[in-house]
């Protein structure tokens, strides 16, 4: 069921309003003019912090998230840390040039803006499954492992980009189970949720790979890095990530 006749909070981020203010007008315009019997109200953002703050005052209002893949990140960090992202779907109109939108792209939200405030009206809210890791952050979409850096050479995989490197010296567990240790280097691993479990695809080689399925994934290593999130992590150890199932609700075309 689409947005026509809900509450709406069109939550614009800062960096939307810089890198393309005429599509966040376009995008304000049709979503206010579709809500219909519904209401609307516009919270115009004054800098990354104050996402959880716009959040926490919703009220029965979804959310709609005007701005690029840091904005949304940002929208789903704050509901998963507050423990509310099973009841409260979002909405999204990416707004941004293609590499920040990128993640919105991959997890099928149309990145015109008039199309993408069409779906918010008209579209259906389709779960979608996360990652959590032992941290406490929340990854949407893929991660890849070890996150690209010069010299690399790219290759493509679901429709994520991980570089091949040379060998990285992992132990890598899925369910407790060991899959490969350090002494079996390992070029990239990849690892997508889908249908309530982590596909995880480890290349030790061009021409050799290891694919398994698991609820948990756990990486050692010394000081690998990861990406997530179209983001590149600092220098990690040891992390674990665990599948949450149908975690997020969000607006997708019908």
């Amino acid at each position: 069921m689409g947005a026509g006749g809900e509450q709406v909070l069109i939550v614009i981020d800062p960096a939307a309003r810089r890198a393309d203010g005429e599509s966040v007008r376009i995008a304000r315009d049709v979503l206010c003019a579709g809500v219909g019997a519904g209401e609307a109200k516009v919270r115009m953002l004054e800098g990354p912090q104050a996402m959880s703050r716009a959040l926490a005052r919703r009220g029965s209002h979804r959310v709609v998230i005007v701005g690029d893949d840091r904005a949304l990140v940002r929208a789903v960090r704050a509901l998963h840390r507050a423990g509310e992202l099973a009841v409260a779907p979002l909405a999204m109109v990416p707004v941004g040039a293609g590499p920040a939108v990128a993640l919105a792209r991959g997890l099928g939200v149309p990145t015109d803006a008039v199309a993408a405030s069409r779906a918010v009206l008209a579209g259906a809210d389709r779960p979608l499954d996360l990652l959590t890791d032992d941290a406490g952050d929340v990854v949407l979409g893929a991660l890849g492992i070890p996150a690209p850096r010069p010299p690399v050479v790219p290759w493509w995989r679901r429709g994520f980009g991980a570089a091949q490197v040379r060998g990285e010296r992992l132990r890598v567990e899925a369910d407790g189970q060991l899959i490969t240790d350090v002494n079996q280097p390992v070029s990239a691993i990849s690892i997508f949720p889908r249908s309530g479990m982590a596909e995880v695809v480890i290349h030790h080689r061009p021409e050799e790979e290891t694919a398994v399925r698991a609820s948990s994934v756990t990486v050692r290593g010394q000081g690998f890095r990861y990406r997530a999130n179209s983001q590149d992590s600092e220098p990690a150890y040891a992390r674990t990530w665990t599948v949450l199932p149908h975690s997020l609700q969000l607006r997708l075309p019908a």
